[in-house]
């Protein structure tokens, strides 16, 4: 295992976090569980010294980094939910690197940074998703969150499906103690995200149904040998997908098999971790900091000080508004 040579200002989300120790990298934590702008000097201060990198890791949240641009270190964004917010590409062109969880937004992002620059990183299981042994409770089950304010999508279809599939249930919990339970898990894509929780029922060993989309689903998986996928938004559909996975007992455990097989070859944290270890070494061997110093974006500085005029109006706490506020300022 290399020794951790460079410090890494880890913002956000944790992911794979612990895994970039093994690829060389010190990242330390800095969680987000509300909105926040954080400063160079505020990360300097949580790391106690200069990072050598910044990795903002997406957390769904106004802009957590402010003058990122002028930041004097390499910069990546992680970045999962950019088919909830169509700023993110535009924030990504402040950082140095990017890495895109959906597949056919990659070209949105090299508009703004330049291909070689952002590369696609799929979503994956953590480690401590794998198969469960437990009685089979549930012939078809959706796990997650059903709000008809939040996810007004999955609230209607799973409607829609219950009419049809009166054995569906729904739960809200622990995975790994709710997906053994069921003999065919259903996936929900709702803006055609391939999601954290096709990886995910793969890994606990499930049989998974799940929609037929792009984003570079069938680059990573095979429908009909890792899963079957049903028209999406389509019940009916879905309803006779299920009815035939759960005549055929032998099948169903074929593909869960398959699937977590190849979870477990391709699809966890330290899987990613090399990915994103891969990307910043080269961002270091290439000086992108050091060139983005040397020549700063004007056309960029314009557009980001809109966006952060925009999130002064929009930030809700008086204080990161101020914030923001702040930071437009400083791009006049």
């Amino acid at each position: 295992m290399p020794q951790p040579t460079r410090t890494i200002a880890w913002v956000g989300g944790q992911f794979f976090q612990p895994h970039m120790e093994a690829e060389g990298f010190r990242a330390v934590h800095i969680p987000m569980a509300r909105p926040q702008a954080f400063t160079w000097e505020d990360l300097v201060q949580r790391c106690a010294g200069a990072p050598d990198a910044v990795v903002y890791c997406d957390r769904s949240l106004p802009p957590p980094l402010t003058g990122v641009e002028r930041f004097p270190c390499l910069t990546a964004f992680y970045c999962i939910d950019s088919h909830i917010h169509g700023w993110y590409p535009l924030y990504a062109g402040a950082f140095d690197l990017c890495a895109v969880s959906l597949r056919d937004h990659v070209a949105r992002f090299e508009a703004e940074l330049s291909p070689g620059r952002v590369i696609w990183l799929p979503p994956f299981a953590e480690d401590r998703y794998q198969p469960g042994k437990a009685e089979k409770t549930f012939d078809l089950l959706f796990a997650g969150t059903v709000n008809p304010e939040t996810t007004p999508q999955r609230h209607t279809f799973l409607a829609r499906l219950a009419a049809l599939f009166p054995n569906l249930a729904v739960r809200q919990g622990d995975f790994n103690q709710l997906l053994p339970q069921a003999r065919v898990v259903l996936n929900i894509a709702e803006r055609g995200d391939l999601n954290f929780r096709v990886f995910e029922a793969l890994a606990c060993g499930s049989c998974l149904l799940t929609p037929a989309i792009a984003n570079g689903q069938s680059e990573l998986f095979r429908a009909g040998e890792h899963f079957i996928t049903y028209v999406p938004n389509d019940p009916a559909d879905a309803a006779d997908k299920a009815r035939v996975l759960l005549a055929d007992h032998a099948r169903r455990d074929a593909l869960a098999q398959a699937g977590h097989a190849l979870v477990d070859a391709a699809h966890r944290p330290a899987h990613r971790a090399k990915a994103l270890a891969a990307l910043l070494r080269q961002g270091f061997d290439d000086r992108l900091a050091a060139r983005r110093l040397a020549q700063p974006d004007a056309a960029l500085r314009k557009r980001l000080r809109l966006m952060y005029l925009h999130w002064a109006e929009q930030g809700g706490e008086p204080g990161l508004c101020a914030r923001y506020l702040a930071e437009a300022r400083a791009l006049a």
